[in-house]
């Protein structure tokens, strides 16, 4: 795994060491593993620009990395995960109802007009997070 080689406040420049498990990896996928939660719009501008570097040299998406490498990553500010809203009691209830049989192999399931499948475009959450909030116990999948 890559580690931190320098602590850097909040938002500073990082300086990150390769990991052996890394060796011969592409540059721009091991950022989209480390950098969680940043488009990869964002680390391919960053790429494109120069501002991230391998060994003090400006990398290319295509860069491979190798174990002992040094990563330095320019200041990001990244925003918090928001927390999606709870399912509505009412809509659980109203999948509880329409579930036709459950058993532990599969679950038979009437969809109610209304409801999405999954969720998603401005739709916090579909029939399979309603499923889960209504079966907490279970592993729905």
């Amino acid at each position: 795994m890559m580690t931190r080689t320098s602590d850097a406040p909040a938002g500073g420049v990082q300086h990150i060491q390769v990991g052996s498990e890394r060796d011969g990896q592409r540059i721009d996928n091991a950022l989209g593993t480390l950098l969680k939660g940043v488009p990869r719009s964002l680390i391919y501008r960053l790429l494109r620009t120069g501002q991230v570097r391998v060994n003090g040299k400006r990398a290319k998406p295509d860069t491979r990395l190798n174990a002992g490498d040094e990563l330095r990553l320019p200041p990001l500010r990244q925003s918090a995960p928001t927390q999606a809203a709870a399912p509505d009691a009412g809509q659980i209830e109203r999948l509880r109802a329409a579930v036709v049989h459950h058993d532990k192999h599969f679950l038979v399931l009437d969809k109610p007009a209304g409801i999405a499948s999954h969720g998603g475009s401005g739709i916090s959450h579909g029939a399979i997070e309603l499923l889960r909030a209504a079966f907490p116990g279970d592993s729905i999948e």
